[in-house]
């Protein structure tokens, strides 16, 4: 069976992805864009000793959606959970923002978790299990942080309406708000790969827990939480921030 993780070729979901390869044997990593970067991910992941695919996909349109599990179901080797960690990353305010480009961001940071869903539910089965990744940023407004904020904050609506619908089925669904880590994405929002290593370097100084987020943090919750231990654990979105958002 297969762990879908979308985003997994760069950033938190390459991280996650490092995590669960060794465990679950088999994932398929979505990215959009960036064909250098899906080779390096899939040479590093099959280096674990897991068999990857890699798939470019549009996850932000229902079509797109549907394609990505379309391409899962043709490969023959089913679908036990999903990882969507797949961003659009538009860094501005609200009202000086290009309405069609932030609709767009809100689409792809939002509401794509209910088309990736939705286009899943024929290959999900009883203890299948999603999680999406999501950021403090979708409750506490941050400079330029709008367009994925609101897109997270929406997505977190649809994981506890989805409760309602997947819960009888066996299927879990909850979020992870990971820490700052130093991304390219974070880089893309704000400006630098060195104001990026500042912003970084700040939350590391001022979190209550006294460091900076590591990988580990967040994407053990994820293998958790994918895990049968986790198996009465719905519609929860769990930070793992050392105490960010909740002291200070």
């Amino acid at each position: 069976m297969t762990v879908l993780i979308t985003g997994g070729t760069k950033g938190i979901g390459l991280a996650i992805a490092r995590r669960l390869a060794p465990i679950h044997g088999r994932v398929v990593l979505a990215y959009h864009s960036d064909e250098a970067a899906a080779q390096a991910a899939h040479a590093e992941i099959t280096a674990l000793g897991a068999s990857v695919d890699t798939v470019r996909s549009e996850v932000g349109s229902p079509e797109g959606a549907a394609a990505l599990m379309a391409e899962i179901e043709r490969q023959g080797h089913g679908l036990s959970h999903i990882v969507h960690a797949a961003a659009m990353i538009y860094p501005t305010t609200l009202l000086g923002a290009d309405l069609a480009k932030f609709r767009q961001a809100v689409e792809t940071n939002g509401l794509s978790l209910l088309y990736l869903v939705h286009a899943a539910q024929g290959l999900l089965d009883r203890g299948s299990s999603v999680v999406f990744i999501t950021s403090m940023g979708s409750r506490i407004p941050s400079p330029n942080y709008g367009a994925l904020g609101v897109g997270k904050a929406l997505a977190e609506a649809i994981v506890r309406y989805l409760v309602a619908e997947l819960a009888p089925r066996g299927i879990r669904i909850n979020g992870v708000a990971p820490g700052l880590v130093h991304t390219t994405s974070v880089a893309a929002m704000l400006g630098s790969q060195d104001a990026a290593q500042a912003a970084v370097d700040r939350a590391a100084r001022t979190n209550p827990s006294g460091r900076e987020s590591r990988d580990s943090d967040y994407a053990a919750l994820v293998e958790f939480l994918l895990g049968p231990e986790a198996e009465f654990i719905q519609g929860q979105v769990i930070a793992a921030t050392g105490g960010t958002g909740v002291i200070g």
